[in-house]
């Protein structure tokens, strides 16, 4: 996949927000602070385009950026998140849930991993969820650059084990752009379904 075209369209807070089902949804799910938007930011080319923040949790919407106008990328809230409190950790978990069930354009999850902490049980419970809901995903391995050449390896074991179910893994670096081709020329197939 050639990104050529990179736009922000639409963020929804409830389902019955979001654009019609038209286009395929390529979706980026994961932990607060994995580097969604970072990711977002770095395939497209384009700086800004998803809003980063060092405060973890900033992502409150679902967030929609057409792509060449071939695709939607989807941008979910974090999970996993202590400091929000429980109701509103309620809510963004109803709403994932309830997108990631009942969405038919879907077509891939990609499924963010810091690669640091890359098998933390709320990654292994998205796992499983997607997984029981008959969901493709794919693993992105973020913050890779950070890592010695052993932790790498360690860490991509320790999601080869847990991510059976994984279409692809990938080991991505923002900085030095580690990964990006790998990860794009898998959407390719995704976007064709």
């Amino acid at each position: 996949m050639k990104i050529t075209s990179a736009a922000f369209q639409i963020s929804a807070s409830a389902l019955s927000g979001l654009p019609d089902e038209t286009l395929p949804e390529i979706v980026f799910a994961g932990r607060s602070n994995v580097g969604k938007s970072t990711l977002l930011n770095t395939l497209t080319g384009v700086k800004g385009l998803a809003k980063t923040s060092s405060t973890p949790g900033k992502t409150r919407l679902i967030n929609y950026f057409r792509i060449n106008s071939d695709c939607y990328f989807v941008d979910l809230p974090g999970y996993g998140y202590a400091a929000v409190g429980r109701v509103e950790k309620a809510v963004w978990g109803d709403l994932l849930a309830s997108y990631l069930e009942r969405r038919h354009a879907i077509t891939l999850v990609v499924l963010l991993l810091d690669s640091r902490h890359p098998a933390m049980s709320s990654d292994k419970a998205m796992m499983e969820f997607l997984e029981y809901h008959e969901r493709p995903y794919g693993i992105v391995l973020t913050k890779y650059d950070k890592l010695t050449q052993r932790e790498r390896v360690q860490a991509r074991r320790m999601v080869e084990s847990c991510g059976t179910k994984a279409k692809f893994i990938v080991n991505y670096s923002s900085i030095s752009g580690k990964g990006k081709s790998e990860l794009l020329a898998h959407f390719d197939y995704y976007i064709s379904q």
